[in-house]
């Protein structure tokens, strides 16, 4: 038991660096004190004196401004970060070096007995005022984005932002199209020749403006290749024809554009 303790206050020191001693954290983080409480409270749900955990779990929500049900199965380093307004449910299941930010609800969307909260894998990250709502799984690594609203499964390492939640980025990226193929440099090549750059948002905080104007590039990219090879192919068939130059696009059209992708970036 002294074991877990002090594995639970080393994984505040790894996630929080305002955490500046033992003492501080064992004294002063809601986090620690609701997930403490909650391993008495497990274990005498388990053994049958489901009333008093049941109590202890209202005296502990009281005390911390945490809401765990004592039925809810929690893995090792689990990590409540500020904690007010975390509610999680009876059946609600949690892997090991999993965090949760203040105002994150695990909830069910049936009166039904039985599975009715969700089940979050290792390492998944829950941002502040998330909603995951319904018996599915979370996969390890993913991470929900703050006030998302997930009612559906999430694969392994993705990302989810929104409501209803939707994911902007996968653990592996998606491919272009079957029979598409695009070159990373001349990709570059022709974001710079018009003037715009889609690639600066982070790949860990994608925009999907930001996506839905790369799409438009590639999709240029590709055009311009085919009409290289259609002048080409005129100019054998008639050697008089001649490909005229492609005007350069004015970097002042995508101001507006370039702004608003700044505007994300912050």
């Amino acid at each position: 038991m002294f074991k877990q303790v002090r594995e639970d206050i080393a994984s505040v020191f790894k996630r929080d660096p305002a955490a500046r001693n033992w003492f501080e954290v064992l004294t002063t983080y809601p986090g620690l004190h609701a997930l403490l409480f909650h391993r008495c409270n497990h274990w005498l749900w388990n053994k049958g004196a489901k009333w008093l955990a049941r109590w202890l779990s209202t005296f502990a929500r009281w005390f911390t401004g945490i809401e765990i049900h004592p039925g809810a199965k929690i893995g090792r380093r689990f990590f409540i970060d500020h904690g007010m307004g975390v509610v999680i449910g009876e059946t609600a299941e949690i892997g090991n070096d999993v965090t949760l930010y203040h105002g994150v609800t695990l909830g069910g969307t049936s009166w039904n007995k039985g599975k009715r909260h969700p089940t979050l894998e290792d390492g998944v990250i829950v941002g502040a005022g998330a909603k995951i709502l319904g018996p599915f799984t979370v996969g390890a690594g993913a991470k929900i984005g703050s006030n998302a609203v997930v009612n559906k499964a999430v694969p392994a390492g993705a990302t989810v932002v929104g409501i209803p939640g939707r994911i902007v980025l996968r653990s592996q990226p998606d491919e272009p199209e079957e029979g598409i193929k695009v070159d990373p440099e001349l990709r570059a090549a022709a974001q710079k020749r018009y003037g715009f750059d889609a690639y600066g948002i982070s790949e860990e905080m994608p925009d999907p403006v930001a996506k839905s104007i790369r799409g438009l590039l590639d999709h240029l990219y590709l055009m311009d290749g085919r009409m290289d090879k259609m002048c080409q192919a005129l100019q054998r068939l008639d050697q008089n024809f001649k490909a005229e130059q492609m005007p350069e696009l004015p970097k002042d059209d995508f101001s507006d554009l370039e702004d608003k992708t700044d505007e994300c970036k912050t």
